[in-house]
Parts: C-alpha cells; sequence; structure tokens
C-alpha cells in the first residue's frame, strides 16, 4: 500500500511539472510497473531520483521566471500573490456590492489633521458629529472632506482612549445624513464591506472572529535604571522606537510625563504602563547640565519586535493597533488612513467601524453594540446636555 502511495504522489508530482516542460516521455519511463516482486527498498532509490529530478526542474523554472522581474522581491510578491481576477476584493466583486457601499454615500468623509489626510469619519448625529479614530489626530487643526468634495472645518468634541474614539464636529449648520447602527455581529467566514469617502468600495474581508480582546503593548523603547535622585536614567534605547525618533539618549534621566513629576523608575514604568500604542507622551529629560523637553510616541510591542522582512510582508499598519477590549477581526486589507469608517454586512448594515490595521491580513472593528455604548456619553459631553435620542445616529 506504501508503495502504491509513493508512486501516485510522486507520479501527480511530475505530471505537474510536465504542465510547463515536455517531460511526458520522463514521467512514462520513471514511473515502475507494480509486480508482487517489486520491494520496498527498490522503490525507496527510485523516490530520491524523481525528487532529486523535480527539484532540478523546479530551480530550472524558477530561475528562467525570475529573469522577468527586475528584482527578487517582485518576482516573490509575484509568485505569492493572486491574480487580480482570483481576489475576492476583485473589479467585478467591487461591482457587484457597489449599491451597499454607495448607500452610506452622505455618512463616509475623509478627516484631515493639518493637510495630511489621516482616517475616515462617519457621521453619527444629524447636526454634523464625525466619528473616527482618535490616535490619529495629532493636535493640527481638523478638517474634513465630503462626498461632495468639500473641505468643511472641524473641532475635536470628545474622545475615549479605551475604544480609539474621537468625536468630531462639523463647524456648519446644515443637516447631515448620520449612519444607522445595527447590534450584530456575523458569523465567522461571512463577507463585509468597507465603503469609502465617495460610495466606492475599498475593500471587501471575511470576517475571522466574532469577539476578542487584544491587550495594549505599547512601548517607549527604552531600558530604564534606577535613578540616584529622582525619575529613571536610560540605559539602552532601541533602534526605530519611539524613543530613538524622539532623540533619547543613554544616560538621560526621565524626570516627568506629561508634566508629572516621576519619583523614581517604577513611577516611570508604571505610568507608560497605561499608555496606548500611538499614543505621544511629552517627557521633561536631564541631560547633563540641561533639562529638555521631547515629544514620544508609543509603538506597539509586536512592530518593534519584528524584522525587516516581517514589516515588508505586513505593509503600514495603524500606530494604535492594539489596546482594544471588544472588537472583532476581519481580513479586509486597509490602509491605515482607511481605519475610521464604517463596516458592512452582506445586507448592507452597519454592524461597526473599521478601528484599526493590524497585519497582512488582520484588521479590527469596533462592533456597533461598543460604538453605540461610547457614542450616547460622548455626544452628552459634547453637547453639555442630556442628546436628544432623535438626533444619535440611528439605532436598531
Amino acid at each position: 500500500m506504501e508503495r502504491w502511495a509513493s508512486d501516485a504522489i510522486c507520479f501527480l508530482a511530475v505530471e505537474i511539472a510536465a504542465d510547463h516542460f515536455d517531460f511526458v516521455l520522463f514521467t512514462t519511463l520513471l514511473v515502475p510497473r507494480h509486480r508482487k516482486s517489486h520491494p520496498f527498498v527498490m522503490n525507496k532509490n527510485w523516490w530520491i531520483l524523481c525528487l532529486a529530478a523535480l527539484s532540478i526542474m523546479t530551480i530550472d523554472v524558477n530561475v528562467a521566471r525570475a529573469q522577468d522581474y527586475d528584482d527578487t522581491e517582485a518576482w516573490l510578491r509575484h509568485q505569492l500573490g493572486l491574480r487580480t481576477s482570483q481576489r475576492r476584493d476583485n473589479a467585478e466583486m467591487k461591482r457587484l456590492v457597489s449599491p451597499l457601499s454607495q448607500s452610506t454615500i452622505d455618512s463616509v468623509v475623509k478627516v484631515y489633521s493639518g493637510d495630511r489626510p489621516v482616517a475616515l469619519g462617519t457621521i453619527v448625529a444629524a447636526e454634523g458629529y464625525v466619528l473616527t479614530k482618535r490616535s490619529e489626530l495629532t493636535g493640527d487643526p481638523i478638517r474634513v472632506r465630503m462626498s461632495d468634495n468639500r473641505l468643511l472645518p472641524g473641532r475635536i468634541a470628545a474622545v475615549r482612549r479605551s475604544s480609539d474614539l474621537g468625536l468630531i464636529k462639523i463647524e456648519s449648520d446644515e443637516t447631515f445624513t448620520p449612519v444607522t447602527w445595527v447590534d450584530q455581529t456575523p458569523q465567522a467566514g461571512s463577507f463585509l464591506i468597507s465603503p469609502g469617502r465617495t460610495g466606492r468600495t475599498i475593500g471587501i474581508g471575511a470576517i475571522g472572529s466574532r469577539r476578542v480582546r487584544v491587550e495594549h503593548k505599547g512601548r517607549l523603547g527604552v531600558q530604564l535604571v534606577s535613578a540616584e535622585r529622582s525619575g529613571a536614567t536610560v540605559r539602552g534605547v532601541q533602534p526605530g522606537s519611539g524613543a530613538d525618533q524622539a532623540g533619547i539618549e543613554q544616560g538621560d534621566r526621565i524626570v516627568a510625563i506629561n508634566g508629572r513629576q516621576q519619583p523614581d523608575r517604577f513611577a516611570v514604568v508604571n505610568t507608560l504602563s497605561k499608555m496606548y500604542p500611538g499614543e505621544v507622551v511629552a517627557l521633561t529629560i536631564v541631560r547633563g547640565e540641561d533639562r529638555l523637553e521631547m515629544d514620544a510616541r508609543l509603538r506597539d510591542l509586536s512592530v518593534l519586535q519584528e524584522t525587516e522582512n516581517d514589516a515588508r510582508v505586513n505593509g503600514p499598519r495603524s500606530a494604535r493597533l492594539s489596546g482594544f477590549d471588544d472588537v472583532f477581526q476581519h481580513d479586509t486589507v486597509l490602509n491605515p488612513d482607511e481605519c475610521g469608517g464604517p463596516i458592512l454586512d452582506s445586507d448592507g448594515r452597519v454592524i461597526g467601524m473599521n478601528i484599526a490595521r493590524a497585519g497582512r491580513v488582520v484588521s479590527y472593528a469596533l462592533p456597533a453594540s461598543v460604538i453605540m455604548e461610547d457614542l450616547a456619553d460622548m455626544l452628552n459631553e459634547a453637547r453639555g446636555s442630556v442628546p436628544d435620542q432623535n438626533t444619535v445616529a440611528g439605532q436598531r
């Protein structure tokens, strides 16, 4: 039985290779006739010969094909990627779901921080409140671009660190169209649709988990030791970390974070441990006789630990990609500045909001139930009074 199985596997392998080469004669001669006298020990030699032949053919064809590309990286991308027509989010699929994406055209905006587009935004109240990804708002003047291409000024009205939500008020007296939230998480494997600002479909994915908790792993990127006086002394700085980019050096002493004095190393570690990836901290540093003020952005531990090849494969990701108590994971390919927009189920219902791009095939979305819970309080805070439930984003 083992003899027949091994012969069959090798026969199929060679036949696959024969699709690309004229090896039909080689295949016919190579596969032995099965007789009672055919011992397995002889078959082992034949198996080794077959694998060697296949290896030579594989090297041959791979070298030949690699020469069609400018470099190995481009060739690998071609080998590992699917043809456009085979992808789930190909043009034909996007055309089919276009009516669903178009249904949100008046409720999705592009958020700018300064002159830079940083996220999508979802209109959640008729008087012009927009929900977006908080950690992408850098403190620069905010503007929102509408579906008709108008650029309107906005301001931050409320934030929620735990869910990374920011509420923006559009500075306009006109009436806007809010989304209608549906508190329902589809089954694993269900299709999800991510619409953009102009009603086009920016991504189609599948839900991978019902609901998950993603621990936050924000790191400044320094090794600390106790200082003789207050604060903590930097013993080492991790290359590429927020500390490195901010200009922190070995021997610096961190004495205050966000204006609060840090009496010792334990206080520094405890304060930083409460920060989320993507957050910017204001550090007061003592360097020799100088007292310096620096801003450093915390990065996710997984990003700091990955290799250069891992980073290339994963592509661009959100600065805040962890630290969520309740999200569902899906595999839609998004750019970091495409988070903050609504996510639809296959019936076109708004079931959540994309909140983070975490990896090559990992994106996170906040479920509608989590959003609605935070949103009522955020609108209350922004308006300065108990919100009128008729003007809050619709709920079903």
